[in-house]
């Protein structure tokens, strides 16, 4: 009995404490808080959603003024339970409880003491604000980069996709912004099985705006194997995207009608990996592109016809399926969409058939026909020509050995330069081999299927040669007499760039004298100093990229990068010189066509080396013999 006096009194006690708490708290009105927090402003704060309550109410550990001097912070929870649950749980609320500076409830909504509803245009969180405000965070590329988030600037793509320029340009607040998304207190990131951006849930996502695209996407065999937990299947933002969705008008669209067949569809349909596992065609892609409309749309139509023109673009279906736009059955109803009144013939044949495809019947045989004619008649046609051009050949050749000839070129002088001929078309085509790898001119490379890197090989073994060609011919000019005589006539003077300018005059008819040349004209001193500088410059990049093990001990990846670089483009101005250049003086000339031979004989005629040697000085007249 006396236990329950004492519990009783207790119990009595505490809520006469409680009652003189809540009394004395009720006591407080908001004047009297606003007497010395001079720092909110009252008019804003009774403009605000929280207006119509008292300040204790947030701050409900206050019994008295003066307080104490830092009373606890307001807790949202206390009111805002659901919601409060709903965000503990979500990636935001679970970092804040580890320490980490994410984002809260003041962060979003704003200012605690002017909070406004999110009907209220000027809230944060008011549908056309929202961008704006998860960007606060989301844009401080400095301040996320600590989390690894897949967007660096989210709100930067969003502003210019579809759903951005509606809201931020056009001012429609149903475009879809940020929560509707990725949610707004249940945040979660897209690994998450629970979040609303998690690959899987996507399709309901999206389908919240655009429900009869979701219903049509989930017939779909798309939408069937998703559903089954197939990742590979894709969702809308496998297609379309994620921040940067633009319309399919739009040239830089992924659903863009150019853009569709290669990049978007392609991606999944061109994949090896995904044609073996799901035992697809492999050939879909390939031989869609090179079809007329797959060629045509490479060049910009964007009236022909793409993978979505005939599939479908969210309903695509199996052929085997009744409903499928590419059934048997509907094909000629598909095709004729474009076609009018062919669509029946149009349908008769292999859509995605290759020439080579033995199913194509007529087809298949019409081209090895075709294929065996044109090595026939061109074959004998060259037959034909390289007899006629040997026979004409030698007879110009009997020719100019009888003219009066001089020599111009050693034996070993044009041995070098037959070794240098061979190593330079070598290494030219097994360089760009490399670096045009899809090219049909590589098919010697991939007659044969090995581990063994043949195009790599004769590159570096031909490099080798081309390099004991140069340490040879540097020996040859300096330590040889006739080399070093030639070295002397092949040094640049000053009278080379007059004859540059005299031979353009010449040639513009701004000059009546065809100026005469030395022994080695500007034309072959230029071309040899440049053989020699693109030779040091190819062999020094090549090494670096040969042995790169090596040098990126001592140098950074971009010297690499630079290496690489410098050796391509310094290989292509080399091929397009002696294109341009060399071929031009040695071939095409007026008067040396077909060939130049003084590598082929080492002698040139006579009247060429009158060419080269400037004409007498004329004598002055002699004095009259009365003088």
């Amino acid at each position: 009995m006396k236990k329950s006096f004492y519990l009783f009194a207790v119990l009595l006690a505490g809520l006469s404490l409680f009652q003189y708490r809540s009394f004395a708290a009720q006591e407080i009105q908001n004047e009297d808080c606003l007497a010395c927090h001079t720092d909110i402003d009252p008019a804003k704060y009774a403009a605000s959603i929280h207006g119509r309550r008292l300040c204790t109410s947030c701050h409900n550990d206050i019994s008295e003024i003066p307080h104490q001097d830092k009373p606890a912070p307001a807790q949202c929870a206390s009111c805002h339970h659901t919601e409060n649950d709903i965000y503990q749980a979500s990636d935001h609320g679970k970092a804040v409880s580890l320490g980490a500076p994410a984002a809260g409830c003041l962060s979003c909504h704003g200012e605690p003491h002017s909070l406004l509803n999110y009907r209220d245009p000027a809230s944060p969180v008011f549908r056309l604000n929202i961008p704006k405000t998860c960007g606060v965070c989301h844009e401080d590329q400095k301040k996320m980069a600590q989390y690894a988030l897949s967007e660096r600037a989210p709100l930067t793509t969003y502003a210019a996709s579809v759903h951005g320029k509606a809201l931020m340009e056009k001012g429609l607040v149903s475009s879809a912004i940020c929560t509707d998304c990725h949610g707004s207190h249940d945040l979660h990131a897209p690994s998450n099985p629970n979040s609303k951006i998690f690959w899987k849930n996507v399709p309901a996502t999206c389908g919240k705006c655009h429900e009869n695209v979701m219903n049509t996407y989930l017939r779909s065999t798309h939408g069937k194997a998703a559903a089954t937990g197939k990742r590979e299947a894709p969702v809308c933002t496998d297609c379309h995207g994620e921040h940067l969705i633009k319309s399919h008008l739009d040239p830089t669209s992924t659903v863009y009608a150019t853009t569709l067949s290669e990049k978007t569809c392609g991606r999944c349909h061109g994949s090896e990996t995904m044609n073996a596992k799901y035992s697809l065609p492999t050939d879909r892609v390939s031989s869609y592109l090179n079809s007329y409309h797959g060629l045509a749309g490479k060049m910009g139509a964007t009236t022909v016809a793409n993978c979505a023109s005939c599939h479908g673009a969210h309903d695509v279906l199996p052929s085997s399926d009744p409903n499928s736009s590419v059934n048997k059955n509907n094909l000629s109803r598909t095709c004729g969409e474009c076609h009018p009144g062919a669509g029946k013939q149009l349908a008769k044949g292999r859509v995605h058939g290759t020439p080579l495809a033995k199913e194509s019947h007529i087809v298949f045989y019409v081209t090895i026909l075709y294929i065996l004619l044109i090595i026939g008649v061109i074959g004998g046609m060259l037959a034909h020509n390289t007899l006629d051009f040997s026979k004409r050949f030698a007879k110009y050749y009997q020719k100019i050995k009888q003219e009066s000839l001089y020599t111009r070129f050693t034996l070993q002088e044009r041995i070098q330069h037959w070794i240098l001929t061979v190593t330079f078309m070598v290494l030219a085509y097994t360089g760009f081999a490399l670096k045009y790898p899809d090219n049909w001119w590589n098919f010697p490379f991939k007659l044969v299927k090995t581990n063994f890197d043949l195009r790599g090989s004769i590159h570096k073994g031909t490099a080798i040669i081309f390099i004991l060609l140069l340490l040879y011919h540097g020996g040859y000019m300096v330590l040889t007499r006739r080399g070093r005589m030639k070295l002397r006539e092949l040094l640049p003077k000053v009278k080379d760039f007059k004859d540059c300018f005299a031979l353009v005059c010449y040639n513009l008819g701004l000059s009546k004298a065809e100026p005469h040349f030395d022994r080695y004209s500007y034309i072959e001193k230029a071309e040899y100093w440049a053989l020699i500088w693109g030779s040091v410059v190819m062999i020094l990049t090549g090494a670096v990229l040969t042995f790169e093990n090596f040098f990126m001990r001592y140098f950074p990846k971009w010297a690499l990068d630079l290496a690489t670089t410098i050796h391509f483009f310094e290989a292509v101005l080399a091929v397009l010189a002696i294109l341009v250049w060399h071929f031009y003086f040695v071939i095409f000339a007026p008067g040396t066509y077909p060939l130049n031979l003084s590598m082929v004989l080492g002698k040139v005629p006579e009247k060429e080396k009158e060419l080269e040697t400037p004409p007498p000085a004329k004598k002055p007249p002699a004095p009259p013999a009365d003088a």
